[in-house]
């Protein structure tokens, strides 16, 4: 990024002025060109410690308000912050897992703004020296790999939640349960071009938050909130536009259309000859717009200073190594490696690592039935997952085991039942929680592979239809499939297709 663009994104003008050919500056509006977006996220994530960041009050979700508060995250005079250790390594995984430099001194900084949930009057954060800085995440697009830029990772803490006339109550309320819970705020670089890529970047983050069991990341209970920096330029330009700041969304959905719509409205404001207004908005979804909440503030209205209540943070080189240690196998490695060793596509592999757990279902999966991962990717992504997902469920709540699911497998690979038989056997085990090998044997379900047994079906078959057989023999050898359909409905659907092929084939080559 150059130096003019990094100046612009804090909101200075830039240095560098180019001007069109008819002296018309492009980013003032009132030309007809083509526009690019250049987008810039702040994500916050909730770190899944049991305590807060500076006290030890509880982060429990769902408690009644403001019974996990303690003169600390209520603000009173006289109290001392005490950093957690355990947000500091929360925080360093992410980092690491991001690529990010780890700075060896990093410094608590006090954020100054007055809202009724923040009790002190200021937020303790980090600024100047962050925590980690100049990392990056690699996202898969349809045009193909696209790296986003980590500016930074710092550490703060949450502020409390207002409650407004909920049951036509005109009162207001304030809870600060959350006050002080802990979170790690992740800020890319202005590199995300499309609404898409910035919801590829935000899934991609989610699942690398729950691998490192960081965080649950979950949107809809503000434990992932996202900020989106948003400008338009033409093409080609290298300065920054003039950028807008959508707060808080809470779903990849919104995020998308949120950034969609605002790209369409700077589109239009300079194309009209207008100028974009740096502000910030929130996306109203009920009507699929943004709104103006207020003027954007810029950093030095924050007055930020370093928190005299806290030393300067240090992290060894053997606490990092110590941290390090402790990475699990993250998403990106578990692809190249499930591709590698289980032959999968790029597709499916991506399917299957998308979350921890269901990367552990199918590993354990073809630990039971190692001779086939392929068709147990098939019978974990189709016939699970759409069963799952129907029933508004993830893999950790399956009725099926997946030892069930490679019982299954096995009994196809061995012929004891056929790929249509199985459906039936696994929406039986789906619902009753039996395993495969019972069903089969209680419903007496086990494929007819005896070519002897089949043989004389076979040619009853072809007995009673004396006309099918003349035209087969006369070049019509579509009509296999009909002899098929009569000899599995002779069957009850049991008999081994593949060796009814072959012996229709057979008995009606040797008629002609």
């Amino acid at each position: 990024m150059g130096e003019e663009e990094k100046l612009n994104m804090e909101g200075k003008a830039s240095p560098v002025v180019t001007q069109t050919p008819q002296g018309r500056d492009p980013l003032k509006g009132g030309l007809k060109v083509d526009y690019e977006a250049v987008i810039g996220l702040e994500v916050h994530v909730q770190l899944k410690t049991n305590s807060k960041i500076f006290c030890p009050c509880s982060t429990e979700f769902g408690a009644p308000p403001n019974t996990h508060t303690c003169p600390v995250c209520q603000g009173m005079p006289g109290v001392l912050p005490v950093l957690n250790r355990k947000v500091v390594e929360y925080a360093i995984k992410a980092a690491l897992a991001l690529n990010c430099r780890i700075n060896p001194i990093s410094v608590f900084a006090r954020k100054n703004y007055f809202y009724p949930d923040l009790p002190k009057g200021y937020q303790i954060s980090q600024y100047e020296l962050p925590l980690a800085e100049h990392g990056y995440l690699e996202i898969e697009t349809s045009q193909g790999k696209r790296r986003i830029g980590i500016t930074r990772i710092h550490m703060e803490e949450d502020a409390g939640k207002n409650v407004h006339g909920e049951l036509g109550d005109p009162h207001s309320y304030v809870d600060l349960n959350r006050t002080g819970v802990p979170l790690i705020e992740i800020v890319s670089e202005p590199d995300i071009r499309t609404p898409e890529e910035a919801r590829l970047y935000l899934q991609k983050l989610r699942t690398i938050m729950r691998y490192l069991g960081i965080s649950d990341a979950d949107m809809e209970k503000g434990e992932m909130r996202c900020d989106a920096n948003i400008s338009i330029r033409p093409k080609g330009e290298k300065r920054l536009g003039v950028k807008t700041e959508l707060k808080n969304m809470n779903s990849f959905r919104h995020v998308q259309r949120a950034l969609e719509y605002e790209i369409k409205r700077q589109h239009r404001i300079l194309e009209e000859g207008g100028e974009i207004i740096q502000e910030t908005l929130l996306w109203n979804p009920q009507l699929g717009v943004t709104e103006t909440m207020r003027s954007k503030e810029e950093a030095h209205d924050y007055r930020y200073f370093p928190d005299p209540d806290l030393v300067p943070l240090k992290v060894s080189e053997a606490w990092l190594n110590e941290v390090r240690s402790t990475l699990p196998e993250l998403p990106d490695e578990k692809k190249v490696r499930f591709m590698k060793s289980y032959s999968l596509s790029a597709y499916d592999a991506e399917v299957l690592i998308s979350s921890r757990e269901m990367a552990d279902f199918y590993e354990e999966a073809v630990k039971a039935h190692p001779s086939n991962p392929k068709a147990i990717a098939n019978w974990v992504m189709v016939e699970l997952m759409g069963r799952l997902h129907a029933e508004n469920k993830n893999i950790q709540n399956s009725p099926v085991s997946p030892q069930q699911v490679a019982q299954l497998v096995a009994l196809i690979d061995r012929g004891t039942i056929s790929g249509k038989m199985a459906k039936e056997v696994f929406a039986k085990t789906y619902q009753t929680g039996k395993d495969p090998q019972r069903i089969v044997e209680e419903e007496g379900l086990v494929q007819l592979s005896d070519e002897s047994e089949l043989e004389v079906i076979v040619e009853r078959v072809l007995d009673e239809h004396p006309d099918e057989v003349k035209k087969y023999l006369a070049g019509k050898t579509k009509i296999v499939g009909f002899f098929v359909g009569q000899i599995m409905k002779a069957t009850k659907g049991k008999a081994n297709p593949q060796v009814v092929n072959k012996l229709l084939i057979r008995k009606l080559q040797e008629r002609g």
